[in-house]
């Protein structure tokens, strides 16, 4: 495994990160800790969730992801060897969880509470902010909204309650994802200028199919050194190449789950298959090369990966291992260019 220092934190995680939204819905409580013990072995000790998994969001397996995890915790004695990451979520979407859904101070206090609960721990490496409070294009809408209307919850007001939460010791580090330039230079600013604490990654999707964080967030994570955590490395597994030409393997997500129709568009699957057809012809694995590709992206810190079997968790740590030719990039390239961003 490799491992990076992830700038203006104490953090050293694992380029590899163990995503886990399957657990609750499509792995079970066993094959949880089945995942979690051999991503471990194989010197993974980033673990991502959040309070809104399992995906797709229900109201009643809600909390099951960190309910998981936490038993993991428990009965491992392993807290010690992870970095554990968490989402509060924003307004919008998942009203089951509070009363209020909003990014105000109240509802971060409990959103944290109710967390270190689940995953029996008494804090956090890395809190993040799982959505926007402001509506803006997240998830991959097009179309700016603008809003006629302020936020009443400013981003200071969710500055100053994360603040709270380092202060009380029940978060080291805060982060953001599904996040835009202007909304990642805004909190920089502000944590600047009123001595808050500074977002230290960014959670975004970054996939071959989708690499609109070039534009923009990838210049930030320059110059300010706020990386990226890639997720959707697979783009729902559509790199794989298994829902080509209609294909729907049994028990896969996007055979469970009519939902995840982002990475379906025309242009998507002819790039698709074009970049599968590339990995055969250099003898790779479609799903090595897409997460390889993803790896050697200089503004990513980790790449979140995930996967429904020890198999496939196993295929996708290994790419860790495999490094991309200049070469095969220049051929990435050139698809990227005729294929440019289909599924933002």
């Amino acid at each position: 495994m490799k491992y990076h220092s992830l700038p203006h934190s104490s953090l050293e995680i694992s380029k590899i990160c163990l995503g886990t939204m399957t657990f609750g819905e499509q792995n079970t409580k066993k094959e949880a800790f089945e995942q979690l013990d051999y991503a471990l072995e194989r010197g993974v000790n980033f673990i991502d969730t959040a309070e809104m998994y399992p995906v797709p969001p229900k109201a009643k397996t809600q909390g099951l992801t960190e309910k998981y995890i936490g038993d993991w915790l428990s009965q491992s004695d392993k807290r010690h060897k992870v970095i554990l990451a968490t989402k509060v979520a924003g307004p919008r979407s998942v009203p089951y969880i509070r009363d209020n859904m909003s990014l105000d101070r109240k509802n971060i206090h409990l959103a944290i509470d109710d967390s270190l609960k689940r995953l029996q721990t008494d804090y956090i490496d890395l809190y993040q902010l799982h959505w926007p409070q402001r509506q803006t294009n997240c998830f991959g809408q097009l179309n700016y909204p603008y809003p006629e209307t302020n936020e009443e919850v400013t981003l200071i007001e969710t500055l100053e309650a994360l603040n709270d939460l380092i202060k009380a010791g029940k978060v080291r580090h805060i982060g953001v994802s599904n996040e835009t330039p202007w909304g990642v230079m805004t909190l920089l600013k502000l944590a600047e200028k009123h001595d808050l604490p500074r977002i230290v990654s960014i959670q975004n999707p970054y996939n071959l199919l989708n690499r609109s964080f070039e534009v923009g967030l990838s210049e930030i994570s320059h110059h300010e050194g706020v990386e990226l955590l890639a997720y959707s490395p697979l783009a729902f597994g559509c790199l794989s190449g298994k829902y080509l030409n209609g294909q729907r393997p049994a028990l896969a997500r996007c055979t469970l789950f009519d939902r995840f129709v982002r990475y379906f568009t025309p242009s998507g699957a002819e790039a698709t298959q074009a970049y599968v057809d590339l990995a055969n012809k250099h003898g790779l694995d479609p799903a090595q090369m897409a997460l390889a590709f993803v790896n050697q992206r200089p503004f990513v810190a980790s790449n979140i990966i995930g996967a429904t079997n020890l198999q496939q968790l196993q295929a996708n740590i290994d790419s860790i291992d495999l490094n991309l030719s200049d070469e095969l990039l220049k051929e990435l390239y050139e698809i990227g260019a005729k294929f440019s961003n289909p599924c933002p």
